[in-house]
């Protein structure tokens, strides 16, 4: 079994930062690709940046030059670091992931329990 946790989100004013954190831990042999999504109150779930095994990166047209999304493949730990942040930012953040937990063995799809990011002043 596979459990991610995310942290840091929290309250925080339009126009400043937050850095989220997704660690994976259990049965890992393969950390497949990563992203992060959210979703925020009567909309469905987006995605937001997702990042590769291999360090390639896309972004939801809306957080471009504002999010950096990023892995550290030696922790199996993904990131999110948000600036300039804005009201319409506020929402569930999860992580994704896929997983493979040993060799041979198929892959299986992973979401985080969801951590709240509140932009408001």
């Amino acid at each position: 079994q596979v459990q991610l946790v995310e942290s840091g989100g929290g309250l925080v004013q339009p126009g400043g930062s937050l850095r989220l954190s997704c660690a994976a831990s259990g049965s890992i042999f393969i950390l497949w690709n990563m992203g992060w999504y959210r979703q925020a109150p009567g909309k469905q779930r987006e995605l937001v940046a997702a990042i590769t095994s291999g360090g390639s990166t896309n972004y939801a047209d809306s957080v471009k030059g504002r999010f950096t999304i990023s892995r550290d493949n030696a922790k199996n730990t993904m990131y999110l670091q948000m600036n300039s942040l804005e009201p319409e930012d506020t929402a569930v953040y999860y992580c994704n992931t896929e997983v493979t937990p040993a060799l041979g063995r198929r892959r299986s799809a992973y979401w985080g329990q969801g951590t709240q990011v509140t932009v408001s002043s």
